[in-house]
Formats: C-alpha cells, structure tokens, sequence
C-alpha cells in the first residue's frame, strides 16, 4: 500500500511532541512490512528531506521555518498542493490532526481514500485562547471523515458525538523499547517531561502544587522539555520564589529521558487536556509511579496501584498528593505491576493493528471514492 501521511510535525524538529514519536513507531515498523510511506511535515530549522528507518519525510512550506506561526501557516497553504502532486502515486492519505483546529477537512480535496489520525482534539481550549472560531471549524472538519483512528477512547467517544456515522478504531500509543533498559529503584526527585505549554500542560498549576509541597520535602522539581512558553515559565518559578527547588533540564530523549523517569521518585502529568499521555506509560515502564488530574485519557493508563489521580485542577489536592505519595514508603514495590501494565503497549502489535485499520479502510472508502469520480466525470459529460 501506498500511503501518504499528512504528518504536520517531524519527529527529529526541537520540541517535537508524542504524536511525532507516534507517526514515526508506527510507520517505520509498517514500512518494514511493504508499504511505501510518505510524511508530509512542516519545516524547521535544520530541516531536510530524507528517508529515516524506511520512511520518506518531505517538510513543506516556505522558507526554513523559524518561526511557529509562519511554519503553520506554510504548511496549511502548501499542503493541498504537494498532496496533489503525489496523488498519482498515493492509495491511501492519513491526515494527522494538528493544533490548533485539528483538521483540514482532508478528504474534501485529497480525491483520493483518506482516514483522519486523532491524536489532537482541543480546538475548544485553542478558540477561547485565540478568540477565533476554532472549535467548529474542528466541528465541521471531524464530520468530512467517514473513517478514524484515535489513541483513547476518550477521544473515540468524543468523535463519535461529533460525527455518529464514522467508523473510529481506538489504537493506543506504545511504549519504546528503551523505556525497560533502566532497573526500577526509588529515586529521589520530583519529573515533569512534556512541551513547555503553561495552560495545556499544567505547568501554571503544577509551579503552584509545588511551591506548597516543597516546604515540606528535600526533594527539587526537575521540568524537561522544551517549548513556546519556557521564558513565561522561568518567570513563574522567580516569582514564586522556587528558584533554588525547581531546576530547568531542556530537551532529554533516548536513554537520557528513560534514565531521568527511572532516576525519579515520583512523575507528575498535571495536564489540563491530554489525547493519551504517553510520557505517563513511559514512566510506568521504567517503574516510577506517576500523579496526574483524573481527566478523560489519562484515568485510562493509570490504574490503582500504578499512580494517583487527583481532583482536575485543584492545586492544594495536587500539592497534598505530591507530598503524600512522596513520604509513602514502599513505592518502589509496586515497579512490577507499573511494568506489566505498561507492557501492554506494544509499537509492533498497535502497528499491527493499525495496517488492518489502513487495509480494512481503504477497502470501504476505495469504492465511495471511485463512484464518486464517475459521478463527477458523468456530470462533467
């Protein structure tokens, strides 16, 4: 099969998110098995074209992409023009929903079978940040796919009470292999790992929980990632006076992000919206329990034993968890059963799973698509 992937972000750009790491898992194990994958994705700087483990990646848009904004607006107007011209060449286009009002509509102007990747679906929280009508061209967008696959099925019941007539196929997010080289021991201080997002990712709430629970605990504050709003953060944690306890560790991936969940005591995803929350699975995997707000998607990979949920939002409950679960002893008994759970998301069998979602797709949407180009040339006739 031949398939185009409308990927918006690359997995090698700073900054790059878990969808990329998703796209990239997927896909690389796929073309091990024959499909001819290509990834379309927004510029950056330092981007080149290339084939990575199989996959070919094409970054589209003008310029070198320094800038967020301009990459997006780039790529938006590029993209119906390159998918045009590998439509030829194309069985099957995957458009991957993207921030901030997640879909272009794809299947409007692909012309060819197209399914939509829903790994993103908060154009709602987008639109009252922006003031722009975000959320229904989201709206409108999710009711031009007839075929979905998401990673929760938060999201899947989402999709369906947008669009009851789509077909939705849940398949989680996997966990990488590197996630089991380090050995489970209690470590000593608090992790968040993500894109350095204020709002979305919970780090006004988690500084807040923090400067409660570090009074009563040795333990520093270690925030890793990178993102648009690092300079707003480092304010934050100056004003609240936490510059001694809460120490900036940039960008970790590979073994050094694995060691870093293992060297940790305790993982908080304070997330205001997550699609699954993959950094919570890689945690699991290396066996340190993970506190996080008892929203859709993340109350799905956390259960009893493995990690904590707290009330969405309320920073004294978060603050009170923190020092709680920190003081408990014994976390470190429970690394096993963190494990097993996390096993269960395995890259090769939701690859696996995925390829029969593309075949069983492209079997139902290759006939609607093909009728509807006889009706349009019967018309044009």
């Amino acid at each position: 099969m031949r398939v185009l992937h409308l990927g918006f972000e690359d997995p090698r750009m700073p900054g790059a998110g878990g969808g990329s790491v998703r796209t990239h898992e997927i896909n690389r194990r796929l073309a091990a098995e024959g499909f001819h994958i290509t990834v379309l994705t927004t510029r950056y700087p330092g981007w080149k074209e290339r084939v990575q483990d199989g996959v070919h990646y094409v970054p589209i848009g003008i310029g070198t992409g320094k800038n967020r904004m301009t990459r997006l607006l780039a790529y938006v107007i590029r993209l119906p023009f390159e998918v045009q011209k590998r439509r030829g060449t194309t069985d099957l286009v995957v458009e991957d929903f993207f921030a901030p009002f997640s879909t272009m509509a794809a299947p409007l102007w692909t012309r060819r079978p197209t399914i939509g990747v829903v790994q993103w679906l908060n154009a709602k929280d987008k639109a009252r940040q922006y003031k722009l009508p975000l959320y229904w061209i989201e709206r409108w967008g999710v009711r031009k796919h007839h075929r979905l696959i998401t990673v929760s099925h938060g999201i899947a019941e989402r999709l369906s009470a947008q669009n009851p007539t789509a077909h939705v196929d849940v398949i989680g997010n996997g966990v990488d292999p590197e996630a089991w080289n380090p050995q489970p021991h209690l470590g000593h201080d608090v992790l968040f790992i993500g894109r350095l997002e204020y709002s979305d990712k919970g780090l006004d709430l988690l500084l807040q929980a923090w400067a409660r629970s570090s009074q009563h605990l040795t333990a520093n504050l270690l925030i890793a990632g990178t993102g648009p709003d690092e300079a707003k953060i480092r304010t934050t944690i100056h004003t609240l006076g936490l510059t001694d306890r809460v120490h900036m560790l940039g960008w970790l991936s590979g073994p050094k992000k694995f060691q870093a969940l293992s060297d940790a005591r305790l993982v908080i995803v304070p997330s205001r919206n997550e699609t699954f929350g993959l950094v919570a699975i890689d945690a699991l995997a290396t066996g340190t329990p993970v506190i996080a707000f008892n929203i859709p998607c993340l109350r799905e990979i956390i259960p009893t034993g493995a990690g904590w949920l707290v009330e969405p939002f309320d920073t004294n409950a978060l603050a009170e968890e923190i020092t709680r679960r920190y003081l408990q002893p014994g976390l470190e008994e429970d690394s096993v059963l963190r494990r097993q759970f996390a096993a269960r998301y395995n890259w090769d069998a939701l690859a696996r799973m995925q390829a029969r979602s593309y075949q069983d797709s492209l079997a139902a949407l290759g006939n609607s698509t093909a009728r509807l180009q006889v009706n349009n040339q019967g018309d044009r006739g």
